[in-house]
């Protein structure tokens, strides 16, 4: 079959607009540019494959005029990836030419390649795009003037057409897959060294500056004199929650049993970026002592668990540091109590309770009867009975200053500890 018989001369057909595009990343119909393009019959090939260079310098020249991102000498890998994907282009394109069966390996691997090539020169994505769109347009009006030329009939151009445009679609598209896989391996790179660097900066004894200074560098994180650790209270659904949006300062592991974030201070709005988190936030402290303000806020937030502190979306260790110190040792409160406490035990527990509450009341105010009753919200007379059964119980020790601060400390603790024991 000759191209004289194959290819009728008639009437020449302008290019028909492209169709409506699909949204960045959406996979193409699958082979519809090379069903397009082996439709055609395959001596075409031998009309267009001498302009090949021809087109291909065409294309760059126009990708070049119309986006400025690429309006510069094609040297180095950015020539060598560029000038490479418009010749595979071209080249596909020529040899999918009434040949259904082309391979498409080589293309796709070489698109994909062009898409990560971006994203690790640092060009948003849609440049690319627009790239590809100026380059297809490009292409066409070039096929057009070929075909015109040779007299080709109008079905044969709007079929090249659509298969100019459908292979724009399907380059894009896999360029998009290889940006956002490279996107998606770089975050994923990075995550992975700002969690190894928050457990590095948080381990005891303090790591070397060196080691986190270039931790810090390979992870982008500014190194700061002083932090602040906060402590996330675990849920179940962790897992399954969005990640926050937290500015880049903040270090943060979300995934451990023990959730919690470190920064240089809390962030604003840091509550409303931990929606459905409870954080309790640690003493700000030099960086060497980092896990020390976390140990902190992992204190405050367990006993606002455990309810002794208030349960508060968030809540600071700076305004609770003398509970912090108190119960710091539950163990040595519990052996104060049992023995500064001794002469109450004996007691029924609402006795116990009931002269215990005076005796704090004693302890922390003049000692008037009025005074007492007052913040006890009794009647002066019963304080004065409750005071001489005390007197009782602890005799000559109350005059000691000594002694009443142990039992200030032991009767403090005590009341903290109630809500835990309930």
């Amino acid at each position: 079959m000759t191209i004289d018989a194959e290819v009728r001369p008639g009437r020449t057909a302008p290019p028909r607009p492209p169709h409506p595009r699909r949204p960045p990343g959406e996979a193409p119909a699958q082979g519809r540019a090379s069903t397009l393009w082996a439709s055609l019959p395959r001596e075409l090939a031998a009309v267009f494959r001498p302009h090949a260079d021809a087109l291909t310098r065409v294309i760059l020249a126009e990708i070049q005029r119309t986006v400025p991102e690429y309006a510069r000498p094609l040297e180095g890998p950015f020539g060598e990836v560029i000038v490479r994907g418009v010749r595979e282009a071209v080249g596909q394109c020529l040899d999918n030419i009434g040949n259904p069966a082309v391979s498409q390996d080589n293309w796709i691997g070489v698109f994909r390649h062009l898409g990560r090539f971006e994203y690790s020169e640092g060009r948003p994505l849609d440049q690319i795009q627009t790239a590809y769109r100026v380059g297809g347009l490009a292409a066409w009006r070039y096929i057009a003037k070929v075909g015109q030329a040779k007299g080709l009939p109008s079905d044969l151009l709007y079929t090249g057409a659509e298969a100019v445009l459908a292979y724009v679609d399907e380059i894009s598209a896999l360029s998009v897959q290889g940006y956002r896989a490279a996107q998606a391996r770089a975050a994923g790179t990075r995550a992975r060294l700002r969690r190894q660097l928050l457990g590095l900066v948080l381990s005891e004894p303090a790591p070397a500056p060196q080691a986190v200074e270039g931790l810090a560098a390979a992870a982008g994180w500014h190194v700061p004199d002083k932090v602040v650790a906060m402590a996330l209270e675990p849920r179940r659904d962790q897992h399954r929650l969005p990640p926050p949006a937290l500015p880049a300062g903040v270090l943060a592991d979300l995934e451990s049993p023990q959730p919690c974030l470190l920064a240089a201070a809390p962030p604003e709005g840091l509550e409303a970026a931990l929606r459905g988190w409870r954080v309790a936030i640690g003493p700000r402290v030099p960086l060497a002592e980092a896990a020390v303000s976390l140990r902190w806020a992992r204190r405050t937030m367990d006993l606002s668990v455990r309810r002794i502190l208030p349960r508060e979306p968030v809540l600071h260790a700076d305004d609770h540091l003398a509970t912090l110190w108190l119960l710091a040792d539950e163990f040595l409160i519990g052996q104060l109590r049992d023995t500064c406490l001794a002469p109450l035990h004996g007691l029924t527990d609402k006795q116990r309770a009931r002269l215990g509450q005076t005796l704090l009341a004693w302890l922390q105010s003049s000692g008037s009867a009025p005074e007492m009753a007052e913040r006890l919200g009794v009647h002066p007379q019963t304080v004065r009975y409750r005071m001489r059964r005390i007197e009782e119980l602890f005799g000559e020790r109350l005059n000691d200053p000594e002694h009443r601060l142990r039992l200030e400390i032991a009767l403090r603790g005590t009341e903290l500890l109630t809500p835990a024991a309930g």
